[in-house]
């Protein structure tokens, strides 16, 4: 309100110097356009009131809804109280109504009578977190593809297609990471062997999404679903235990997820690869990198320096 007074009174101050000496002297002086002078001058009754600014809100809405539509609602919804929205909106187009269902939510949310009906899908409430309690307690294991706009021009008119295999401890966060230009059950289980040697640890169990490159489970052959896949007999012969996560739910295997984006953030970045070869050798630093970054999780140890923390006792 006092800018709005002081506003008004600057007018005024530039009204009586206009009087005074005239509206071209008071435009140069005060820098406003004459017509804007003449326009106060006009309004001006000699009180503060009159050089307020008026509203510019409009007073009527070409679509707003007429006072016959609003009754017909609010009759309409006393009528039906436990009816939905769209229902209530079908009933009303019926006997007249021409208003989308947009404008009917927007009209009932203005006269205060939108109820939303309550949800009935039960809220999801996360299950306590299990810690790992040792290096190798549990390794979760997923596959990215190899962006596309990282592949050379060539490499892409071949329609050549690269596989990132991630292999990623709980506890200690170390990751091993291998590249293949297949993505199968046989080049998962090929994977195995050489995490377990990248490994520093022994590797108790291994998590998994429930793709068909780890397990049939998902078959919707019923026959299939109870064969065993080259991966799972891998793992069986390492004395690995295979735990596969609920369908659907990649949060589950969050570890991994997660070094994904930082994989596509800081190591996929701008790069350009000229084969599978290449894109190894450029990973084997980024690898190292990663396993020697200090990360927050970890109070801000690395994953070898957390390792070596668990080792020394």
């Amino acid at each position: 309100m006092k800018s709005i007074t002081q506003k008004a009174k600057y007018k005024q101050t530039v009204i009586k110097y206009s009087l005074k000496y005239g509206v071209s002297k008071a435009s140069r002086k005060f820098n406003e356009h004459r017509k804007t002078i003449y326009r106060w001058r006009e309004k001006y009754d000699g009180t503060l009131k009159s050089l307020e600014d008026k509203s510019r809100k409009p007073h009527y809405h070409p679509k707003q809804h007429t006072e016959e539509e609003i009754e017909l609602i609010r009759r309409y919804k006393a009528n039906n109280k436990k009816t939905g929205l769209v229902v209530l909106w079908v009933k009303l187009r019926k006997v007249g109504y021409t208003r989308t269902v947009q404008g009917l939510y927007g009209a009932m949310k203005r006269m205060g009578i939108y109820e939303k009906a309550p949800s009935k899908k039960k809220e999801y409430e996360p299950k306590p977190y299990e810690e790992m309690t040792y290096p190798g307690e549990r390794v979760q294991v997923d596959v990215k593809y190899v962006p596309k706009k990282c592949m050379s021009k060539e490499l892409q008119e071949r329609g050549e297609k690269y596989y990132q295999y991630t292999g990623i401890d709980e506890y200690t966060r170390i990751r091993y990471l291998w590249f293949s230009n297949e993505h199968s059950t046989y080049e998962s289980a090929k994977f195995i062997d050489k995490l377990v040697k990248a490994m520093p640890f022994e590797i108790k169990e291994i998590q998994t999404d429930n793709g068909f490159e780890f397990t049939n489970r998902l078959s919707w052959n019923i026959g299939t679903r109870e064969k065993k896949t080259l991966f799972e007999k891998k793992l069986e012969e390492k004395g690995i235990k295979h735990k596969l996560i609920k369908p659907h739910t990649p949060r589950h295997n969050g570890k991994v997820e997660r070094s994904h984006r930082k994989d596509q953030e800081r190591f996929y970045y701008e790069k350009i690869f000229y084969s599978l070869e290449d894109l190894k050798n450029r990973a084997k630093y980024w690898i190292k990198e990663y396993n020697n970054f200090p990360m927050r999780p970890l109070g801000w140890l690395s994953p070898k320096e957390k390792y070596m923390e668990y080792i020394q006792g």
